[in-house]
C-alpha cells in the first residue's frame, strides 16, 4: 500500500463508550491500602517490583480500551480512495510502552483486488508501526536497537519492566523503518534539515569525509581468500569487508571551536556518490541560510575525497586543509625509516619537523625539504619514497599556522570519530555480517542520534503510518414497488 499523507487520521463515526478500567486501579489502590496497613516496608526491592508490575497494568489496560475505541465495525470504509469491506473480527496483540496488549479489531479488504492484504482501520487511525508497535513503544524500540544488538536490547527491555519484545522483532523493526525511510530519504532528509538553523555564533562550515571497512554479508571472503592463496599469497586479512562510507558537516566558532556537527553513514557503493550527494545537499541548505560562512574542506589524502571536495565543491570557494594528523603519521613513518623506527634520533627529529609544520609559516615547504634529503640518503626506501610524494601533493593544502591563525580547524577527527562511533562500535562486534539494507537501517538510526535529529527525524517517519479512514454511510433498503 501506499505511504499514507502526513495527516491526522478521522472517521465519522461516533466515538464508542469506554470500558471501564476500575479493575487495574482497584488492584493498584488495593495493594497500596494493603501495604501501608503493614507498617514500613521490609523489602523494598520486591515491593517496588510488585507496584511496578500493578501500575504497568493500569497503563495496558486504559491502552487497551483506547485502542478499542480506535476500532471501526461497520459494513464499508474508504482509505484513500479506495473503498474496503469489512470480512472479519479478529483479536490481535500490539506492543506498547506498557508491555503487550490484546484487542478484538475489524479487518477489511478490497474486494476488487483478491491479492491485497486487509487492513485493519485502527491501525490506520493511530499510526501504529508496522501493524504492530504503538508510536511510543516503537520510538524506544528503534533508538535502543540503534544503541546495542537485538539480543542486548531484549534483555535491557525485560531488565527495565515495561515492554516485552522479542529479539527478532526488535531485529526486523529498523530494517522495516528503513525500507519506508529510504524509500523517499532525499525527501525526509530536506525536510529534517529545514527544522533547524545553523548556530548563531558560526562563523566556518567544515565539510569531511572518510570511510571504515565493515564486514559484510556479501563481501564474498571465501572466494577472495582462494584468489588471494591461488597467488601464492598469505591469506589473512580483513577478506569480505567493504568500505562504509562516513560524511560531517561541522560549524565553528571564531575560536575554533566545535558547536554542532552533522554525522551520516551511508553502506558501500561505487565512489560514495549517495553519501557524497547528502554531504552537498547539507552544505547547500547551511550556505543558503548563512552564505557568509567560510568553507573549510578537510580529509585525509586519499585521493578519491579530494576529488569531491576540491572539484565537486570548487565553486564554493573555501580553504582546503589535508588532516594535520595524517601528515604527522607521514613524516614520522619516514624519519622511523631513516633513523630507525622508534629510536630516539627519530623521536627528536619528529618533534623538530612536526612543530615546524604546524607553526612554520613555511612549514610545509621546509619539512618537505627534509624529506627530499632523506630520500637522497636513502633512494632504496619506497616509505621516505611514498612520503614525499604525499607531501609534494599536498603542499597547498598544509598551511597549519596560517589556518590556525584564522581559527579554522586542521584536523579531521570529527568524521574519524564518526567512523568509529556510527560503524565500528556497532556494527563489527564479532561474529556480525551486513547487508545492505540491514546497515543502512542502523546506519541512518545512529547517525540522527548523533546528530541531534532523532526525534525529528522519527515525527516525520511515524506520520506517514497514519491514514485517513472514512466511513459509507449504511443504507437501510425501503420495500415496495420502485
Amino acid at each position: 500500500m501506499a505511504q499514507a499523507p502526513h495527516a491526522a487520521a478521522r472517521t465519522r463515526t461516533e466515538p464508542q463508550a469506554p470500558h471501564s478500567n476500575v479493575g487495574a486501579l482497584a488492584r493498584l489502590q488495593e495493594f497500596v491500602q494493603r501495604q501501608r496497613s503493614r507498617g514500613v516496608v521490609n523489602d523494598l526491592l520486591e515491593f517496588e517490583k510488585a507496584l511496578h508490575e500493578r501500575v504497568r497494568a493500569v497503563e495496558q489496560e486504559i491502552l487497551s480500551e483506547e485502542l478499542a475505541r480506535a476500532d471501526v465495525d461497520r459494513a464499508s470504509i474508504v482509505i484513500e480512495g479506495t473503498t474496503y469491506r469489512r470480512v472479519l473480527q479478529a483479536e490481535a496483540a500490539y506492543q506498547t510502552a506498557a508491555g503487550e496488549v490484546r484487542v478484538l479489531r475489524t479487518l477489511y479488504k478490497d474486494r476488487a483486488d483478491k491479492d491485497a492484504r486487509a487492513v485493519c482501520p485502527l491501525e490506520c487511525r493511530l499510526g501504529l508501526i508496522e501493524g504492530r508497535w504503538t508510536p511510543l513503544a516503537a520510538q524506544q524500540a528503534a533508538w535502543v536497537v540503534a544503541q546495542m544488538t537485538p539480543q542486548l536490547s531484549e534483555e535491557l527491555f525485560k531488565r527495565v519492566g515495561n515492554m516485552t519484545p522479542s529479539k527478532s522483532a526488535l531485529d526486523r523493526l529498523p530494517k522495516q523503518l528503513n525500507e519506508r525511510w529510504e524509500g523517499d530519504f532525499e525527501s525526509f532528509e530536506g525536510e529534517v534539515r529545514q527544522g533547524e538553523l545553523v548556530p548563531d555564533d558560526a562563523v566556518t562550515v567544515a565539510v569531511s569525509l572518510d570511510g571504515v571497512m565493515a564486514p559484510m554479508k556479501d563481501g564474498q571472503a571465501t572466494a577472495k581468500r582462494e584468489q588471494t592463496a591461488a597467488r601464492g599469497q598469505q591469506t589473512r586479512g580483513p577478506a569480505g569487508y567493504r568500505e562504509v562510507g562516513c560524511g560531517t558537516v561541522m560549524f565553528y566558532d571564531a575560536d575554533g571551536e566545535l558547536l554542532r556537527a552533522v554525522r551520516m553513514g551511508r553502506m558501500p557503493e561505487p565512489r560514495k556518490a549517495t553519501l557524497k550527494r547528502l554531504l552537498k545537499d547539507e552544505l547547500g541548505r547551511a550556505l543558503a541560510e548563512r552564505p557568509e560562512l567560510h568553507l573549510v574542506r578537510i580529509a585525509d589524502g586519499a585521493k578519491d575525497n579530494w576529488e569531491f571536495l576540491d572539484e565537486e565543491l570548487s565553486a564554493v570557494g573555501g580553504t582546503s586543509v589535508l588532516d594535520f594528523f595524517h601528515a604527522a603519521e607521514h613524516l614520522n613513518a619516514a624519519l622511523g625509516a631513516a633513523y630507525g623506527d622508534g629510536s630516539v634520533q627519530a623521536r627528536a627529529m619528529f618533534d623538530k619537523h612536526r612543530r615546524i609544520l604546524l607553526d612554520d609559516p613555511r612549514g610545509a615547504q621546509k619539512v618537505t625539504r627534509s624529506v627530499l634529503h632523506l630520500r637522497d640518503a636513502h633512494p632504496r626506501s619506497k616509505v621516505i619514497e611514498q612520503t614525499l610524494q604525499y607531501f609534494r601533493a599536498n603542499q597547498h593544502r598544509m598551511r597549519y599556522a596560517d589556518h590556525r591563525e584564522r581559527g579554522l580547524p586542521i584536523g579531521s577527527g570529527v568524521v574519524e570519530s564518526a567512523c568509529k562511533t556510527l560503524v565500528t562500535q556497532r556494527m563489527k562486534n564479532s561474529g556480525m555480517r551486513w547487508g545492505p539494507d540491514g546497515g543502512q537501517a542502523i546506519l541512518n538510526l545512529r547517525g540522527w542520534c548523533q546528530s541531534d535529529r532523532f526525534d525529528r527525524a522519527w515525527a516525520l517517519l511515524a506520520a506517514t503510518y497514519k491514514m485517513q479512514i472514512d466511513v459509507i454511510a449504511e443504507v437501510i433498503p425501503m420495500h415496495g414497488k420502485r
